[in-house]
This record gives structure tokens, C-alpha cells and sequence, in this order.
């Protein structure tokens, strides 16, 4: 692998999804949280699936990505790793007017 890095987000057993990032194969790096390799949010979650993955040529748009993605309402999260952009967009859409748009 070059210098990118994955994107990447696992369902947990719970039914969460965990979102990160890694320079290393996807199937390593989903091996070691099955296998507890880290004392963070999926330990206590196993087994995880991955669900979706990305490659990103530069580490700090996969950062980037997964700060943003971290933000979004689970609805989001589901319909981004769909691929549905259609209910993305939907779901992103501003339901309250701005502040300085307000009569």
C-alpha cells in the first residue's frame, strides 16, 4: 500500500457502526478488532462485519471523511453505506431555517 489509507465502517454486534481509519489491509485491521486487538469501542462489541470501505491516496482525507461521517445521525450513516443518495440528501437537508434567515 502507498501512502492512502481506508476508510472504513463496521457493524458492531449491537447493532452500532464503528467508523475509522488504517494504512494497513482492511482484512488485518478488521481481524484484529474481531479479535480484541484494542481495548476501545469495539472490544466489548464482537464480533464487527465490515459494512463499507473506502480508499482515500492521501491519510488525511480518510480522517477527514471519518470525522465528518462520525457526526452524522445513524439514518445518515445507514443511507451512506446503502449508497442511497437520494434519502443522504434527504436526510441532510436543513429542517429549521437558519437564524439569519429567520422574519
Amino acid at each position: 500500500m502507498a501512502e492512502g489509507a481506508f476508510l472504513y465502517i463496521v457493524r458492531c454486534s449491537d447493532g452500532s457502526f464503528y467508523i475509522g481509519t488504517t494504512r494497513t489491509a482492511l482484512e488485518t485491521r478488521i481481524a484484529q478488532h474481531n479479535a480484541g486487538s484494542f481495548g476501545g469501542y469495539t472490544a466489548t462489541r464482537r464480533p464487527v462485519a465490515l459494512v463499507f470501505s473506502q480508499w482515500f491516496e492521501r491519510v488525511t482525507d480518510a480522517i477527514e471523511n471519518e470525522r465528518k461521517l462520525k457526526k452524522w445521525s445513524r439514518a445518515k450513516k445507514e443511507a451512506f453505506i446503502r449508497g442511497d443518495y437520494r434519502a443522504l440528501q434527504r436526510l441532510s437537508a436543513r429542517r429549521t431555517p437558519h437564524p439569519s434567515r429567520r422574519p
